[in-house]
């Protein structure tokens, strides 16, 4: 297929693909599908051979969030049931913090609800920062905290934090209608306000809220725009009790699509598989290895994963490695570039890119729009933070 040759192509070149090239991706048959995992998996070989990174989520603090983000089971008023708690102490958030580690985990995540922190909730973040490096040698602490202030991060980098978490979930058209209590704009400046304070920026999207491929392309295009130096790709896990609860917009197939496109559109950048996978990609998780190259380990903030021993057997099963402590995740062009402070990228990476317009090949992908509800497999989180049970890592 010419379009799959040219994306390979691109994508060795850190080239940003056209909008047509990456809607034409979405639009692919189930019949392509393999030939599109194959071509989008020569470019992640390329840039980050057969290693997994993997990481490990630690929630400080759950629910009560003043937000009305539709997707997310913390919401302001929501009933659904999860596990709601106040700051976790630097201990418990250290204790937290080593299953994961133990399990194979090189990368920790720091979260917490809320629209963003105060100085004080930074420094109670900058205290479990240096209990959690204290402990375990060469480990790395990205924090998500929600919006920042000015000099928020300049304090989370000298207090250890290596990166930065702020996700823009949707594109800029559609994201008031997932959420009004605050703007994509000032999703932006927080992820800005990452690089500027020379924090590895993460900043990645939410597919299966309803939204069009012309949405994710947007989204997509987006990102390469801000220049993180990790994109997490996380699948709408719909929790009873929140306004999305009735979308079951996926697919294995489209999952593994949006992927791919991703992949063509940040060809060198962390692409990390987040929440959903064991909901939509179910069985078709080991093809979506050869995408991403980075998995979260064991259970999300406020719903259970796949048990870690599990996610373990399937990276060795597909014929992929977990990345040791000691292996640097990114390219060396992108690696150096961060050393320096992120936001020096140059824009042959995921830089700027032109506006192509949508051409002939915009509308929604139709014919993958039906996906039965797998209810069955979306479970609250109840052991591991906040709770007297071991985590699952």
């Amino acid at each position: 297929m010419d379009l799959l040759n040219t994306l390979v192509d691109k994508g060795l070149r850190r080239e940003l693909p056209t909008r047509e090239e990456a809607l034409a991706v979405l639009a692919t048959s189930d019949d392509d599908l393999l030939d599109v995992v194959a071509a989008a998996g020569k470019v992640r070989r390329h840039w980050f051979g057969r290693r997994v990174k993997l990481n490990y989520l630690v929630n400080l603090k759950s629910g009560l969030c003043p937000e009305d983000c539709s997707y997310c089971s913390q919401r302001l008023g929501s009933d659904t049931g999860i596990l709601k708690y106040t700051w976790l102490k630097p201990d418990e958030a250290s204790q937290a913090a080593a299953a994961g580690l133990a399990g194979g985990a090189k990368r920790v995540c720091l979260v917490a609800s809320g629209r963003g922190p105060t100085d004080r909730d930074v420094d109670r973040v900058a205290g479990t920062i240096k209990a959690i490096k204290e402990q375990n040698e060469g480990v790395e602490v990205c924090a998500c905290l929600g919006l920042l202030s000015d000099g928020q991060a300049e304090r989370l980098r000298e207090a250890g934090a290596d990166a930065y978490n702020h996700n823009l979930n949707t594109s800029e058209g559609t994201y008031a209608d997932i959420t009004t209590t605050h703007t994509y704009a000032d999703r932006v400046d927080t992820v800005n306000k990452a690089h500027a304070a020379g924090l590895s920026a993460c900043s990645g999207l939410i597919a299966g809220m309803g939204e069009s491929d012309e949405d994710l392309v947007d989204v997509v295009f987006s990102l390469r725009a801000l220049d993180p130096d990790s994109v997490p790709v996380n699948f709408l896990i719909p929790v009873e009790g929140t306004p999305l609860a009735k979308e079951w917009n996926l697919t294995p197939q489209r999952c593994l699509r949006i992927l791919a496109m991703v992949r063509f559109v940040c060809p060198d950048v962390e692409v990390r598989i987040a929440g959903g996978r064991e909901v939509h990609l179910r069985t078709m998780q080991p093809l979506a290895l050869n995408l991403a190259n980075s998995i979260f380990l064991g259970d999300y903030l406020t719903t259970e994963g796949q048990a870690g021993k599990a996610d373990l057997e399937m990276i060795a099963d597909a014929g992929f490695e977990v990345e040791g402590t000691g292996e640097v995740t990114l390219p060396e062009h992108r690696a150096t570039a961060a050393a320096g402070g992120c936001g020096s990228h140059e824009s042959a990476g995921c830089g700027s890119h032109e506006d192509a317009g949508c051409g002939s090949v915009c509308g929604s992908h139709e014919s993958s729009a039906a996906n039965e509800p797998r209810t069955d497999l979306v479970a609250v989180r109840r052991r591991g933070a906040g709770t007297d049970l071991a985590p699952n890592a």
